[in-house]
């Protein structure tokens, strides 16, 4: 959350002449609802359910860039089959970082909204703790702080040949 996943895939997807889809607003139109909403609603089994099953259906394209949400990829051996359909990128970025950019964004995400400055220091220390071990199985890892679209681009084509 908070590291330019859906900014550098639309860019990445620009810049490489793809088409670019994001597995949460995939999600969010297939069935109507906000992610948040989902989950409370029905809570995190079902959506991590659905959440595999809109993943798997991005496999039958080619030739585009996929944004996932920061979960999807520790769930169902998600990274895995990632890793065997396509390139993955981990976009890798510290907490303050994170913590920063979270504070100084406009959009005020649903998770995170309610919770001062320690305890979203916290809230990200502990999701990056779970979840670092499976980010670190993608093909690619890259500074998000630092990113360049045109050598993440360059990697991706020599990974590819």
């Amino acid at each position: 959350m908070g590291v330019g996943k859906s900014t550098a895939g639309k860019k990445l997807a620009l810049k490489l002449g793809y088409n670019y889809i994001d597995t949460d607003k995939v999600f969010e139109n297939q069935f109507k609802l906000g992610i948040e909403t989902f989950f409370n609603k029905y809570g995190e089994e079902l959506f991590r359910k659905l959440e595999h099953e809109v993943l798997e259906s991005t496999f039958a394209y080619s030739n585009c860039v996929v944004s996932t949400g920061g979960g999807m990829p520790c769930y169902k051996d998600s990274m895995g089959k990632i890793n065997s359909n396509g390139i993955s990128v981990y976009l890798e970025m510290d907490e303050k970082s994170i913590l920063n950019r979270l504070l100084a964004s406009k959009q005020k995400r649903p998770l995170v909204k309610n919770l001062n400055e320690n305890e979203l220091l916290l809230f990200i220390q502990c999701k990056l703790s779970e979840r670092r071990s499976y980010y670190e199985q993608a093909n690619i890892i890259v500074p998000a702080l630092s990113i360049s679209i045109d050598s993440l681009a360059s990697q991706l084509v020599d990974f590819n040949v």
